[in-house]
């Protein structure tokens, strides 16, 4: 996988959800985005899913479990941008 991509997965989710106190390297790509890790809540994950929207052109329906995987962590994320982009 490429770390640029990671890279810049980490730094949306640091803009979109004005993360000011966190730099991308302290971010782990397998560590939780929500509860432990970076302990984001229900509403980050509508902001990131609307960016995500916008910046790569990938439909996601927020009802489904699999959406929920995709935000698992940076790098479901990632995973999830990759095989869906167009």
């Amino acid at each position: 996988m490429s770390n640029n991509m990671h890279t810049e997965v980490k730094q949306l989710i640091i803009d979109t959800l004005e993360l000011e106190d966190i730099e991308v390297n302290e971010i782990v790509d397998s560590e939780p985005l929500f509860v432990e890790g970076l302990g984001l809540d229900s509403i980050d994950a509508l902001e990131l899913g609307i960016a995500i929207q916008k910046k790569y052109g990938i439909k996601m329906d927020a009802e489904t479990q699999d959406t929920r995987e995709y935000f698992a962590s940076v790098n479901a994320l990632v995973n999830f941008i990759k095989q869906n982009r167009h």
